[in-house]
């Protein structure tokens, strides 16, 4: 019961500073991932939604809403593929690119913030921890 609460407790409270960090930059948790995400792929910044939905492990409806919210603001857009018009492509906005650009670094230190109580070392072992449990729990 005491890993289960610890890791419970642990969870809420990094999620806190991570959503704390995102509001301060104007963004949810979750825009960050999307724009992540696009720029991870690499110019010309641009996935389907199917794409999307395995590097964000969200469902497709929830890819959709989170794409129209983006497109509402302006940090994406939502085409037609010119070689397969069945298939849509989401991309980054020059905005959107300027924006995650902008927060990634900020991102990554106030991560190191939240893991500063653990050394380098630390940080390898409980990473390795957790991705066996994970595994272990069927992701």
């Amino acid at each position: 019961m005491g890993v289960v609460g610890r890791l419970s407790r642990a969870s809420r409270l990094v999620e806190r500073g991570v959503k704390e960090y995102f509001a301060a930059e104007g963004l949810e948790s979750w825009e960050f991932d999307v724009l992540a995400a696009l720029r991870r792929s690499g110019p010309p910044y641009t996935l389907s939604p199917k794409d999307l939905v395995a590097s964000t492990m969200v469902s497709s409806a929830a890819m959709t809403n989170r794409v129209d919210r983006l497109l509402q603001r302006e940090l994406v857009t939502r085409e037609s593929d010119r070689e397969n018009r069945r298939r849509v492509l989401i991309s980054l906005t020059p905005e959107g690119l300027d924006l995650v650009d902008r927060v990634v670094g900020g991102h990554v230190a106030n991560e190191r913030l939240l893991l500063a109580g653990l050394d380098a070392s630390e940080c390898e072992q409980l990473s390795r921890l957790l991705s066996r449990l994970l595994a272990s729990l069927g992701d």
